[in-house]
């Protein structure tokens, strides 16, 4: 499915003009038809799966338990 700039940003929650930046940068890729670039929607579904198993790395170590210091039991 093709979007719009406006479509896009709003889907990425990002202002317009940083998108609009971000395909003239060519950094998303997009069509231009004569009046408007057209932004293919299904090229950010890799990007929120990575950002989706990074979160989950970051919590998941952020819950591991700290282990006992080994030095503590040398104390004798």
């Amino acid at each position: 499915m093709y979007m719009t700039l406006k479509e896009t940003a709003e889907y990425l929650s990002m202002p317009e003009p940083t998108v609009k930046s971000l395909v003239v940068q060519g950094r998303i890729r997009s069509i231009h038809d004569g009046e408007q670039f057209l932004i293919n929607q299904d090229q950010f579904t890799t990007h929120f799966e990575q950002l989706e198993k990074y979160r989950q790395m970051i919590i998941d170590y952020l819950n591991e338990p700290i282990p006992e210091d080994i030095d503590v039991k040398d104390e004798d």
